[in-house]
């Protein structure tokens, strides 16, 4: 999974697509995970950071990180992931 090379963020948690023109807001711990992804850090890598800063549970975090990944995928802003059907 990639996420799109130029979003723009903000430390905020603003984010903004230049390519449609669509923001975004997020919280701290989506921020972060934004930042990781832009990184090129892995689902793995994430999950290691986020359980060791924010003293969370593996099926907690799991849960949280897939559900914000769709969302981020739902709004066309990550490649590579397929997006849930409702």
């Amino acid at each position: 999974m990639k996420l799109k090379k130029n979003l723009a963020l903000s430390d905020s948690g603003f984010v903004f697509d230049p390519s449609t023109g669509d923001s975004f807001s997020t919280n701290p711990i989506g921020l972060e995970i934004i930042r990781m992804l832009k990184e090129g850090k892995t689902a793995n890598d994430i999950k290691s950071q986020i359980i060791k800063t924010y003293m969370t549970d593996d099926v907690s975090f799991e849960k949280d990180y897939y559900d914000f990944v769709n969302m981020l995928s739902k709004h066309n802003l990550v490649e590579g992931v397929e997006k849930e059907k409702n």
